[in-house]
């Protein structure tokens, strides 16, 4: 049986993958098989997220210590925790995996802090990728950008138009 500081210990780097990641899924993985639990760990690992099953006592005092409120009604059963740097490829893969899999079941999340519903985990897991956020963003700042330029450039347009016309005008009249 480990001893207090070897629990401390825990408790410790639990705390500091708390702070330091952005997206932190918990789940229920009762009834997996050891393929599914190591083709899940596979998935996880080449997305860059640690997977680890932790007691949930650790988890709890880990939370408390950084007052992260709200995830005791999470903590029942056995708990596995996906910890990244990206807020929400844990999402996708874990709310994937448990569509794939009915045994495994996401319970809930950590997002800036706050703790989330398995129900904001899935809503997180449908966002569409950084890249298309990130383009639809600069889409959406351009096009009234190339709007005002439009715009800016009538008056000149009209102006070369009109020069047109007087040169056509007077060279018909010559």
């Amino acid at each position: 049986m480990p001893d207090y500081t070897e629990k401390q210990k825990v408790v410790e780097e639990i705390k500091e993958k708390l702070r330091e990641a952005k997206g932190v899924v918990l789940a229920d993985y009762r009834g997996l098989t050891v393929a599914e639990v190591t083709e899940l760990r596979n998935q996880l690992r080449a997305a860059g997220i640690e997977y680890r099953v932790l007691k949930n006592t650790m988890i709890r005092r880990a939370a408390q210590e950084i007052e992260l409120e709200g995830m005791d009604p999470y903590l029942e059963g056995p708990t596995a925790v996906a910890f990244a740097a990206d807020p929400v490829a844990p999402a996708k893969i874990l709310v994937e995996y448990s569509r794939k899999i009915k045994a495994f079941d996401v319970k809930a999340g950590v997002l800036e802090n706050q703790v989330i519903s398995a129900e904001g985990v899935r809503r997180l897991a449908e966002l569409p990728p950084r890249e298309v956020l990130l383009a639809r963003t600069l889409g959406g700042i351009s096009a009234p950008l190339q709007g005002m330029v439009n715009v800016l450039q009538a008056p000149l347009r009209q102006l070369a138009y009109a020069l047109e016309d007087l040169r056509k005008t007077k060279e018909s009249a010559a």
